[in-house]
C-alpha cells in the first residue's frame, strides 16, 4: 500500500455538540505530537487534506510541524482527511481556477479534468483503488467525490476500533476477486490482456 486515506473529521463534523468538537481538536493535537516521529522513524510522509483554516491556531501549528517532520519520507503516504468535505474540495478547485481566468491567467477552454484535478486536494497522488466504510454505514458520506469515480467500494458492519488486520486481509481479498474495467466490457479487457501477452 504507497497511498493510505482516513477520514478522521468531515466538513460536516462542526454541526456536533460544541464540546464535542473541543475533545475531538485536543485529541487530534495530542494525536499528532504522539505520531509524528513515529511515522517519519517509519518512512511515511504525513499530509493532513481538508480546509485547516477553521481549526485553532494552535492545532494548525501541530499539523505544519508533523507534515514538515516526514516531508522527505517515500515508503509510504498517510494522508487524513480533516476537516474535509469532496463538495468543498470541487469548490475551490473551482474557485482557484475562476481566479485564474479572472486575471487573464487561464482561458475557459483550456479548462479540462485533468486541470480540475490539479488543484484538489489529492493532486499528485493516484486516486483510491479501495474504499473501505466500517460501522455498517451505506454511503460515502461526502468522502473523495471527485476521485473515487472508478473505486471499488467496500462496506462492513465492524466498528473501526475493531478493524484489525483480519479485517483488512478480508477486504483486500474481496477487491481482489474484483474485475474494475473502467468503463470498458469485460470481453473488451480480455482482448486488451491477451493483445498484451501475445509476442510482438
Amino acid at each position: 500500500i504507497e497511498v493510505l486515506t482516513l477520514f478522521a473529521f468531515s466538513s460536516e463534523n462542526w454541526r456536533r455538540p460544541p464540546d464535542e468538537v473541543s475533545v475531538l481538536m485536543q485529541l487530534f493535537e495530542m494525536t499528532l505530537s504522539r505520531e509524528a516521529k513515529r511515522l517519519s522513524e517509519h518512512g511515511i510522509c504525513l499530509r493532513i487534506i481538508g480546509d485547516r483554516s477553521a481549526f485553532p491556531e494552535r492545532l494548525q501549528q501541530r499539523i505544519a510541524e508533523a507534515e514538515a517532520l516526514t516531508a522527505g519520507n517515500d515508503r509510504m503516504t498517510l494522508l487524513i482527511a480533516a476537516n474535509y468535505g469532496g463538495r468543498w474540495d470541487i469548490t475551490q478547485a473551482a474557485r482557484q481556477l475562476a481566479h485564474k481566468v479572472a486575471t487573464g491567467e487561464l482561458s475557459p477552454d483550456e479548462i479540462s479534468e485533468e486541470l480540475l484535478a490539479s488543484h484538489l486536494s489529492f493532486a499528485g497522488l493516484p486516486e483510491p483503488d479501495l474504499f473501505i466504510r466500517t460501522g455498517g454505514e451505506l454511503r460515502i458520506s461526502n468522502f473523495l467525490l471527485w476521485q473515487l469515480a472508478y473505486t471499488e467500494l467496500y462496506f462492513t458492519d465492524v466498528l473501526w476500533p475493531d478493524f484489525d488486520e483480519a479485517e483488512l486481509e478480508q477486504a483486500l481479498a474481496e477487491y481482489s476477486r474484483r474485475e474494475r474495467r473502467f468503463g470498458h466490457t469485460s470481453e473488451q479487457l480480455m482482448r486488451q490482456s491477451s493483445l498484451a501477452a501475445s509476442p510482438a
